[in-house]
């Protein structure tokens, strides 16, 4: 049987995806758009431009990511976060 996944689930499992784009690129800043077409199945969608839209407004509410304009980046706790537990 699949695994019911809730909203909730769904946003962090993409937020873990979009934090995981990031560090994987550093220390390039990548757009919106690029992550879009990293993370997203269907990038047109607006469902999912909304879902990418969240993970990267929470992301930076929670100070994993930066976030400005158009263009995105980890922050320096997640990727001193990510060399702690690589």
């Amino acid at each position: 049987m699949d695994e019911i996944r809730t909203p909730a689930g769904e946003d962090a499992a993409l937020e873990a995806a979009v934090l995981r784009q990031l560090l994987t690129l550093h220390p390039t800043q990548v757009t919106v758009e690029e992550l879009l077409r990293e993370v997203a199945a269907e990038p047109e969608d607006f469902s999912e431009r909304d879902a990418v839209a969240r993970a990267v407004r929470d992301l930076g509410a929670a100070g994993l990511a930066h976030h400005s304009g158009e263009l995105v980046l980890a922050s320096r706790a997640a990727l001193r976060c990510h060399e702690l537990l690589g």
